[in-house]
């Protein structure tokens, strides 16, 4: 990973979507999510987005409105689980715009992905006790080439966005024709589909920040959320030939039961501008003997 990529904008049945802000994990009670404030200069462009026609964790105390969660699959010593990352979004409701990023939008970091086979739901609305999303055809209640677990997480993928979206751990409803349905792509959905525990389906760690392709200065703060042994984050800087040219450790506030915030100050003061690689790791108190730790990348340039 040796620079920053190239940032440009697609469009969501005329709603702009600029993909590529901030990565993390959910919490217990959801607010609408938002993306911390960057730390510093994010670079002007992105990787194009690809879009056909068109919980949740506490809300940080600033952030960017317009910006909504969106969760990917990312590989893990556990199997695929589910990282985030913010979505820009303009002239677009917001949840109609998340529902389109997680079925067939294009993720910037180029380890997530989604699990959806593309195409985009026919509507997507909020009530008081529900989030409904209508299917354009019946297509889309059954799992397809899916194999189950994979349907069973692409679930969780748009049940964790769509609730982190709205601020609300509200049961996802599906329906057809205006009636409802039973299934989506084949998990059950009769009695709505709602978030399953962050332990089980949620990368264990996660960068918020620094995001992907941003541009930081010689100190920078990085933050994220993880459930690591006795909460311990360590992180490293890596350089163009991965070689690790800094490293630490930080504390989470929590682990074990859920993903906890974490955060640790970086001098990278005597680092030469250039491109880099963050990353932070769960820690791996079995010395190698076990899977190994979850870690999360985030491309970076030093100015």
């Amino acid at each position: 990973m040796t620079s920053a990529l190239p940032r440009t904008l697609a469009t969501l049945g005329g709603a702009a979507l600029a993909l590529g802000l901030l990565a993390g994990c959910g919490d217990d009670e959801p607010a609408a999510e938002r993306p911390a404030p960057p730390a510093a200069s994010a670079p002007t462009t992105s990787p194009s987005v690809t879009e056909e026609t068109s919980s949740p964790s506490e809300e940080p105390s600033s952030g960017d409105p317009s910006a909504v969660p969106v969760y990917y699959l990312g590989r893990t010593p556990q199997g695929d689980r589910l990282y985030r990352e913010f979505t820009q979004v303009s002239g677009a409701d917001r949840l109609v715009a998340a529902a389109a990023a997680v079925t067939s939008g294009r993720p910037v970091d180029p380890d997530y992905r989604t699990a959806w086979p593309g195409g985009r739901l026919a509507s997507v609305t909020k009530t008081a006790d529900a989030i409904v999303v209508e299917v354009p055809d019946a297509s889309w209640l059954e799992a397809g080439s899916l194999r189950p677990a994979q349907a069973r997480l692409a679930v969780q993928q748009l049940v964790y966005t769509l609730q982190g979206t709205a601020g609300a751990r509200l049961p996802v409803r599906v329906q057809l024709d205006g009636e409802p349905a039973a299934r989506l792509l084949g998990v059950d959905a009769s009695k709505g589909l709602t978030a399953a525990p962050e332990i089980d389906v949620l990368a264990l760690v996660n960068v918020t920040e620094p995001a992907e392709g941003t541009v930081v200065g010689r100190t920078f703060t990085a933050e994220g959320r993880a459930s690591s042994f006795e909460a311990t984050v360590p992180w490293e800087i890596r350089d163009s030939s991965g070689k690790v040219v800094k490293q630490g450790f930080t504390t989470a506030e929590g682990w074990a039961d859920k993903l906890y915030p974490w955060k640790a100050r970086i001098d990278a003061s005597t680092l030469a501008p250039g491109s880099y690689t963050f990353v932070a790791r769960t820690d791996d108190p079995s010395d190698g003997e076990g899977a190994g730790p979850t870690q999360d990348t985030k491309r970076i340039t030093v100015k």
